[in-house]
């Protein structure tokens, strides 16, 4: 019953592209928008587009159905969202495509419909509400439904390294650990910068890393919030500003090229993220074949979005597969993501 209520909402005019003022038909004609590449926190949450975009969870109301709302920041004001029958991704979404819509911001609020079908009433609205949350009402045809922001957290971010597990970014002076590696030093902690490797090299294990991705509204895809985790300096990882996109092989949890993850878990920007990868390498025989590919399972935010799968060949980017333990690398595309909390255990 959800999601033919939720695609009433949508036909009946909250995708609004053509004929409207500041549309995207017309933003593709316009000038090219200006690169914002922000990390330090204090800074995104200056423009107002900040306050406005990430999760909303709620229900339809008398139906008691979840209901989870992507609001992806555009720049400029506008925006992108995405809706999940059941909730969000990782959180109750029923695994259906995302109903899809576009927004713009007038003042501090979003209108989800600013032309309106009766000159009357407005079928969506994000703004301030009790206790300084950002709810988002919108109510059409007698079918309402109230969600609320939320801010949701990996169930291993913070988590602290076992017995036996080699530190690689612990605190600022773990940088002597990569090679060639700079501190960020921003307004909540000092953080590693991307682009080099680490100087200690491994074979089997299980890691833990975190990343922040920073707040880039006017770039789209591949330039937006780029690195990626390499391990055994071979295998990617990407690291990407993915949130609220369909999850492919070279957005943010995918296997560069190879796979796709079974969820796009990648959260708003700004958030801090997890990721736990269970990795065995490949095994090359006295003649220097391989035997077995490399595989690994890998969790973003707590969830599961790689179960086992086999590497055929080293990523583009990568060093050749061979016998011998790897480096990590923390890939470097020019965008300011930040590291924090890099652990691993060495797997015999």
């Amino acid at each position: 019953m959800l999601r033919p209520l939720i695609a009433g909402l949508f036909a009946a005019g909250l995708v609004f592209a053509v004929g409207v003022p500041g549309s995207i038909a017309q933003d593709n004609k316009a000038k090219k928008k200006e690169r914002i590449a922000i990390a330090e926190p204090k800074d995104a949450a200056k423009d107002p587009d900040f306050t406005i975009q990430g999760e909303y969870e709620g229900t339809i109301l008398g139906k008691e159905e979840k209901i989870g709302v992507q609001v992806i920041a555009k720049g400029e004001g506008k925006f992108d969202l995405k809706v999940y029958t059941g909730g969000l991704p990782g959180a109750g979404w029923d695994g259906k495509p995302p109903l899809a819509g576009i927004a713009a911001r007038e003042g501090k609020e979003l209108r989800l419909d600013p032309t309106t079908t009766d000159g009357k009433s407005r079928l969506g609205i994000i703004n301030e509400g009790t206790q300084g949350r950002m709810i988002f009402t919108y109510s059409y045809n007698k079918v309402d439904a109230a969600l609320s922001k939320i801010e949701r957290k990996s169930k291993t971010l913070g988590e602290k390294p076992p017995e036996g597990a080699v530190v690689l970014f612990g605190e600022p002076d773990d940088i002597k650990k990569w090679n060639g590696a700079k501190i960020v030093e921003l307004s909540d902690g000092k953080f590693m910068g991307v682009g080099e490797t680490s100087k200690e090299k491994f074979g089997a294990f299980k890691a833990h890393i975190e990343f922040r991705l920073p707040w880039m509204p006017n770039s789209t895809g591949q330039q937006r919030g780029n690195s990626g985790v390499y391990i055994q300096d071979r295998y990617e990882c990407q690291v990407l500003d993915s949130f609220g996109l369909k999850g492919e092989n070279n957005e943010c949890g995918g296997i560069y090229t190879q796979h796709k993850p079974l969820v796009n878990m990648c959260l708003p920007p700004m958030v801090w993220q997890t990721y736990d990868i269970e990795f065995t390498p490949a095994e090359f025989g006295a003649d220097g074949k391989k035997t077995k590919n490399g595989r690994a399972t890998i969790y973003h935010n707590g969830v599961k979005i790689h179960d086992n799968v086999e590497f055929p060949k080293e990523c583009p980017g990568g060093q050749k597969e061979a016998a011998t333990p790897g480096p990590f690398q923390l890939q470097n595309h020019g965008d300011p993501v930040v590291y924090r909390n890099i652990w691993v255990v060495p797997v015999k």
